[in-house]
Order: structure tokens, then C-alpha cells, then sequence
């Protein structure tokens, strides 16, 4: 995870750089693997990779970014960047030399019959509902505003407008062209 982070920031490429932000959100869904925590594994990989790296990688993608420009002040604040680095490698150096640091080894009473997604489950369903449906409706608001800020109406675009097709008579749609049959056409060539 170290070293996909790393890369993140390092390579020039900025789609590289989204596809290595890709591979340490995995990683890390590996260690919530690992610690047990199934739910969190499943939802950071689902949400951060499914929507939130495909929206990443649409971005860059559109917007065709000048590397070179986000790069000039890049050496400038590297050594802020190692510090925190160093800082960060040594919390989780402190953590996991710690003889238990995967928690208890026995489980509490009660818990060990339930799994975290039914507890979790029960939380959010009774206890965090009111939450939950707020936060629904500030997403559902948040999509609304940005489809209408994003929406614009192009001038090369074709389009309907279903209350004139419906107004439309049949003498606008048909009109009717006096033409010979054969026979009739026939009689006219010979005479």
C-alpha cells in the first residue's frame, strides 16, 4: 500500500497515478480484510473504486491536464512530504510492534455469536435511521443541483417536442400525390 501511494504522487502519467491510487485502495481493503472488518473491506472497494476512482479517471481523462504546470512546485515541498511520511510509517510501526495489536484474542461475550454486518445492519436500520435518510436526501440534492449546473442545452443537438408531434394533423404528415397507374400509364405511351 506504501509503495502504490508512493507511486501515486511520483509518476508522471496522472492516469498511472489514478490506477496506483486504485491499487493501495485495495491494499487497504486487503488490511480491513485482514483485521476482520469484512463491511469496511467490501464498501472501500465498491465506493472508492467502483464510483469515486471511475469519476477520477473520467476527469483526467476529459480534462486533458498539463502535468508539467502541477509539477513545478513539486521539489519545493518535498521534504514537508517525507516528514509526514516518516511520521506516518512510524504510527503504524508503533501499532503493529505491539504484541496485540489485532485486538483480543477472545472475543466478548455476545459478540462472538454475530458478525459485524449484522451489527452493523441493526445500527443503521434502527438506531442511525433519521441519519441515514438525511443523508440520503442531501446526496439526492447534491446529484440535482449538479445535473442543473452541469446541463446545458447544445445548439447541434436534435430533439423531440412530443406536444407538436401530438398537434400534428394527417394533411401536415401526408400529402397525397395525383400519379397514372400502370394501365393508365401503358395507354398514354401508345397513344
Amino acid at each position: 500500500m506504501l509503495l502504490a501511494a508512493l507511486r501515486v504522487i511520483t509518476t508522471r502519467n496522472p492516469v498511472h497515478a489514478v490506477l496506483f491510487l486504485v491499487l493501495a485502495f485495495f491494499s487497504a481493503a486487503a488490511l480491513w480484510l485482514l483485521l476482520r472488518a469484512e463491511f469496511l473491506a467490501i464498501v472501500l472497494v465498491l465506493v472508492y473504486v467502483g464510483a469515486v476512482m471511475v469519476l477520477f479517471l473520467f476527469v483526467v481523462m476529459m480534462l486533458d491536464i498539463n502535468v508539467d504546470k502541477l509539477r513545478q512546485g513539486f521539489w519545493r515541498h518535498v521534504p514537508l512530504g517525507l516528514g509526514i511520511a516518516a511520521l506516518i510509517v512510524l504510527q503504524m510501526w508503533l501499532v503493529l510492534s505491539q504484541p496485540g495489536w489485532q485486538g483480543m484474542t477472545e472475543p466478548g461475550p455476545g459478540i462472538a455469536a454475530v458478525n459485524n454486518i449484522e451489527v452493523l445492519g441493526r445500527l443503521t436500520f434502527t438506531r442511525y435511521v433519521f441519519p441515514l435518510q438525511i443523508a440520503g436526501v442531501i446526496l439526492l440534492v447534491a446529484i440535482i443541483a449538479a445535473i442543473a449546473l452541469t446541463l446545458r442545452g447544445r445548439k447541434d443537438s436534435k430533439h423531440q417536442d412530443p406536444s407538436s408531434q401530438v398537434k400534428v394533423r394527417r394533411e401536415d404528415r401526408i400529402r397525397l400525390v395525383p400519379m397514372p397507374s400502370d394501365a393508365e400509364g401503358r395507354q398514354t405511351k401508345k397513344s
